[in-house]
């Protein structure tokens, strides 16, 4: 039952942000897409963006209709994004990353769902540096970020 409530809640806030983003798309994101092919497994080091203060990198590739792709690799602080909603599909490395109040592991093709607002990050590598492809519903505004201890 409790499997049952958490996986409609989560199905419910992610339609609730993209509602939202149809309803402002023209307001939140200027379309930024052009037609390519990124191949993941080779972008590493400074082609993913320059490193913060912890090592992690991070580029987006296309900005259009509410929504943004990125990859993204390394570490991050435990976190939260009060208005954006973030889905994650790992695809390099194998490690623990905090999800709501528990700590996860995570590997290569899981897809990991953050509706806004849920404390997240906190990457732990196991095997590897975790690279993600995140996907951000509507596009994650420079103060949307609350770090968390």
């Amino acid at each position: 039952m409790n499997r049952l409530v958490a996986g409609l809640s989560i199905t419910a806030a992610f339609v609730a942000g993209c509602s939202a983003t149809y309803l402002l798309g023209p307001a939140l994101a200027a379309e930024n897409i052009t037609a390519q092919i990124i191949h993941t497994g080779e972008m590493e080091g400074d082609a993913l963006g320059p490193a913060n203060q912890v090592g992690y990198r991070s580029k987006t590739f296309m900005t259009a209709d509410g929504s943004t792709v990125s990859i993204q690799v390394g570490n991050v602080p435990k976190h939260l994004h009060p208005n954006t909603n973030e889905i994650q599909y790992i695809l390099d490395g194998t490690g623990t990353i905090w999800l709501g109040d528990k700590e996860v592991t995570v590997k290569p093709g899981d897809l990991v769902i953050i509706p806004k607002g849920t404390p997240h990050g906190g990457t732990k590598p196991i095997s590897g540096q975790v690279k993600a492809i995140a996907i951000k519903t509507p596009p994650q505004a420079p103060d949307d970020v609350k770090l968390l201890d």
